[in-house]
C-alpha cells in the first residue's frame, strides 16, 4: 500500500492584512482566489486484483480517502462486477453513497468535451478534493491518447481514481490501479484527463 499526504496545500495562500480604503475589498477579492498549488488526498493505493476489477480497486482507493475499508472482492460483488468489468459509472456513484454519501454521477458525451462540460470537471475536481474526498473516473484511452505506461497498441477501458490537483500548474493526481508500466500515482494535465473521460463519466 502506499499512503500519501494529507489533504493540505503544499503552497499556503497568504493571508496578509491588506490596507483599508477602496482598493481594500478589491485586493481582498484577488486574494481569496489565489492558487492553492498542490492538493492531495491521504489514500490506501492497490492495484487491481483481477484484470476486470479496475472499477472495485477505484472505488477501493476512493473510499480509502474517508477512512472507509473494503476488500476489492466486497465491492466486486456490490458493485456488480463480471468478467467483462463495470458497467457503468452510476453503480460506482451508488456503492459510494452506499458508505459515504453526497455523490452524483456526471457524464460527458461530448468528444471533445465542450468547454462548459471542462469548467464543471474542473470545479466537481476541486469541491470534492477540499472535502477530503475522491473521484473515480471512467475513462477511454485509445492508441495516442494515453496515461503514461498504457498498451499503445489498443483501447483501454478503465476506471481510475482522481486524488488530488494542482491548480498552479492545471494538473491533476492520478492513483491508477492497472499499474501500466509501474505507474501507480501520476500527474496529468487537466485537458488530458477532460480528453479521457468522453463518452463516460465520473463521479464526485
Amino acid at each position: 500500500m502506499l499512503s500519501l499526504s494529507a489533504l493540505v496545500p503544499a503552497q499556503a495562500v497568504s493571508n496578509g492584512a491588506v490596507s483599508a480604503g477602496p482598493g481594500a475589498a478589491v485586493a481582498q477579492q484577488e486574494s481569496d482566489v489565489a492558487p492553492r498549488g498542490e492538493v492531495t488526498l491521504d489514500i490506501d493505493y492497490e492495484v487491481q486484483e483481477t484484470g476486470y476489477w479496475c472499477g472495485p480497486a477505484a472505488t477501493r482507493i476512493a473510499l480509502s480517502a474517508q477512512g472507509v475499508t473494503r476488500s476489492q472482492a466486497e465491492l466486486a460483488e456490490e458493485l456488480g462486477t463480471h468478467t467483462g468489468g463495470t458497467d457503468h459509472i452510476s453503480q460506482v456513484t451508488t456503492v459510494l453513497n452506499n458508505h459515504i454519501g453526497g455523490y452524483e454521477t456526471t457524464e460527458m458525451p461530448n468528444d471533445p468535451p465542450t468547454q462548459e462540460q471542462k469548467d464543471v470537471l474542473w470545479d466537481d475536481i476541486v469541491s470534492t478534493i477540499d472535502n477530503g474526498e475522491a473521484i473515480v473516473a471512467n475513462i477511454v484511452a485509445p492508441p495516442g491518447n494515453q496515461p503514461p505506461g498504457y498498451p499503445s497498441d489498443r483501447t483501454i477501458y478503465h476506471y481510475f481514481t482522481v486524488t488530488g490537483y494542482n491548480d498552479a500548474e492545471g494538473t491533476v493526481q492520478i492513483a491508477d490501479p492497472a499499474s501500466f508500466g509501474g505507474n501507480q500515482i501520476y500527474w496529468l494535465t487537466f485537458d488530458h484527463l477532460a480528453s479521457l473521460i468522453p463518452p463516460k463519466g465520473y463521479s464526485s
